[in-house]
């Protein structure tokens, strides 16, 4: 079992002041990794500061915009000097925008391209150089069901995470002989701040129909928590998966195995 711990690993995590992020912190901070996780602007990272510290997690936060390439490199080199070298990095920082693609702008398209495809190759490359000279690395993208189906409204959002599937496996390709292992992770449909609208009870008292669609659609008849996730993360990030690579892990409650009962 110690193939699985983490005692010593600097693991960062775009994102993670909370939700999806701050789950997978948290999983690798049991694990024994030092946990070093950005956001976009300074009342966010003080908030998951104070989350973490209510955790009992000594995390270090910085402000930094991934979709800025030379802020970026500024930080692997702040984290270098204040922390480590970085031996984990999960690419995690997303957004969606649900707007039907004839009314979406070029502009909002290339937003959502920036910050879930764009960001973590700029973040990836970031720290791959420092993983060769180690002789290690271990990078995990957060995915999605996206990565692999359509749906209204979500056009850029499943390119961007159809391209990062496929940026996932080309970093195995290109990098796997130096030890390193890049991975995805693709989340069903996990209760968080953000679906909160989606599973709301209306005024009569039923279930929202969206959340009656998922329900139905998953074996599992549940909503993912953001802590499904963190057993999948740190199996991708410790040396239990040192010969997995290129691999996109569908944690879903079984969603996309199903084809949905007969009306």
């Amino acid at each position: 079992m110690d193939n699985f711990r983490l005692d010593g690993k600097v693991a960062l995590i775009t994102g993670a002041s909370y939700g999806i992020g701050f789950a997978i912190a948290k999983a690798m901070a049991a694990a024994g990794a030092k946990i070093v996780f950005n956001d976009i602007k300074q009342e966010l990272v003080d908030k998951g500061l104070a989350a973490y510290k209510e955790e009992g997690i000594d995390a270090t936060g910085y402000v930094c915009d991934v979709t800025d390439e030379d802020a970026v490199n500024a930080l692997v080199k702040k984290i270098e000097t204040e922390v480590g070298n970085i031996d984990i990095l999960v690419n995690n920082a997303g957004i969606i925008k649900r707007i039907p693609m004839i009314d979406m702008k070029a502009s909002e398209f290339r937003q959502v391209i920036d910050v879930d495809l764009n960001a973590p190759f700029i973040v990836s490359k970031a720290v791959i150089p420092t993983m060769i000279k180690m002789g290690h690395g271990k990078i995990i993208n957060i995915c999605s069901m996206m990565s692999e189906l359509g749906r209204e409204t979500v056009s850029a959002y499943a390119a961007a995470k159809g391209g990062l599937k496929m940026l996932t496996r080309n970093i195995a390709s290109e990098y796997g002989e130096y030890n390193i292992q890049c991975n995805g992770i693709g989340p069903g449909y996990i209760a968080t701040p953000q679906t909160a609208p989606l599973r709301e009870r209306q005024p009569d008292g039923e279930r929202h129909p969206f959340d009656k669609f998922i329900v139905s659609k998953t074996p599992a008849g549940r909503w993912g928590n953001a802590e499904d996730l963190g057993g999948p993360a740190v199996f991708l990030a410790s040396d239990a998966s040192n010969f997995v690579n290129g691999q996109i892990l569908y944690v879903d409650g079984g969603i996309l195995a199903y084809i949905g009962k007969q009306p």
